[in-house]
């Protein structure tokens, strides 16, 4: 039996346990074979000492990331306690954790984890900048507060956000509607994602006024976008013509961003994502910068990086299976080729 006495210094105790001790709870629930008790700013462990010790580490795990961001949300709490990836390895430090902008009701807008760190990094020192990652690693949300942020400091005049109309499963044909009633489910990520950083009367003033624009990637055919910053976003989902359409658009002032997730490509069958093209050809450019975010990075539910862990996985599996069926029937077709005379 060990016991396990820790004082809380730094952070408002209020903030750790959660209101209601919700957070505190949580911490029970994770280590119910042993005692928590806590009286104002000590916690104390009771139980077995192996266990005592990691409740211990996990506590002050807690602390460390309340201490270092000023806020612990219970999906954090969750995630350190299944055992996922430190906190304080996912976050950026706090001085370079800074601010992009303030959203709606003043909602600060900034880094999550190191990869879009780099994201914002890289933006600032190139012009062009792909970043690829799977759903939920803030890939579209980071590049369009970088574009709000630059449009607020007046470095560009608009920002476009733009999305290849591919069909991902649906039937493009048989929505209802006009045109734009068609595209607008395709676009409503980047919606989404200004609704979240703008109060509705200035989003509305800017869409009215084309400051910002909204439209499918075919309608950038034939344009110079300068002084403005530029989203292409499921870039996974454009050939080969449509990216260099695109990336033949670009003004002298202007800056770009590229999202993309290889692991979901809509095209049709047998039709190759030119964004894997892009990266190829492109890779060595000066003022090009790639960025890989990962299912680490991932913002979302803390399932979806073990959803996306596992398709990863069953894909490499099946990556496996073919080339072993391909070598398979190579050495086949050797042994059973024509005799020699």
């Amino acid at each position: 039996m060990s016991e396990i006495i820790l004082t809380i210094e730094g952070v408002d105790p209020v903030a750790l346990y959660g209101q209601k001790n919700v957070k505190l709870n949580l911490l029970r629930q994770a280590f119910a074979d042993i005692t928590i008790t806590s009286r104002g700013n000590s916690i104390k462990l009771t139980g077995d000492k192996k266990r005592t010790q990691e409740a211990k580490g996990k506590i002050e795990t807690l602390v460390k990331v309340l201490r270092d961001h000023n806020e612990l949300t219970i999906q954090t709490v969750e995630d350190i306690l299944n055992g996922g990836v430190p906190y304080e390895h996912k976050l950026p430090s706090r001085q370079d954790n800074t601010t992009l902008l303030h959203g709606r009701n003043g909602k600060p807008i900034k880094a999550k984890t190191r990869n879009q760190k780099k994201l914002i990094d890289a933006s600032e020192s190139n012009d062009v900048v792909f970043a690829l990652g799977p759903a939920g690693t803030g890939k579209t949300y980071t590049a369009v507060a970088l574009a709000i942020r630059a449009l607020k400091n007046r470095l560009v005049k608009k920002i476009i956000l733009t999305r290849p109309a591919v069909e991902a499963g649906e039937n493009l044909g048989f929505l209802p509607g006009d045109l734009k009633d068609k595209v607008d489910p395709y676009l409503r990520p980047l919606y989404d994602a200004l609704d979240d950083m703008l109060p509705v009367e200035k989003l509305n003033y800017f869409m009215t006024n084309r400051i910002i624009e909204i439209a499918p990637l075919a309608f950038m055919r034939g344009r110079t976008l300068d002084n403005a910053f530029i989203i292409l976003d499921e870039a996974q989902n454009s050939t080969s013509m449509q990216i260099k359409m695109f990336l033949t658009r670009l003004g002298p002032s202007a800056k770009c961003i590229i999202t993309g997730d290889l692991s979901q490509v809509d095209l049709p069958y047998k039709q190759k994502s030119g964004l894997r093209r892009a990266l190829d050809i492109l890779q060595d450019i000066h003022g090009i910068g790639i960025i890989r975010l990962t299912a680490e990075d991932v913002v979302r539910h803390r399932l979806v990086k073990d959803i996306i862990i596992a398709y990863d996985k069953s894909d490499e599996e099946n990556r496996i299976r073919l080339e072993e069926k391909k070598e398979k029937r190579k050495n086949q077709s050797g042994e059973t080729g024509p005799a020699q005379s």
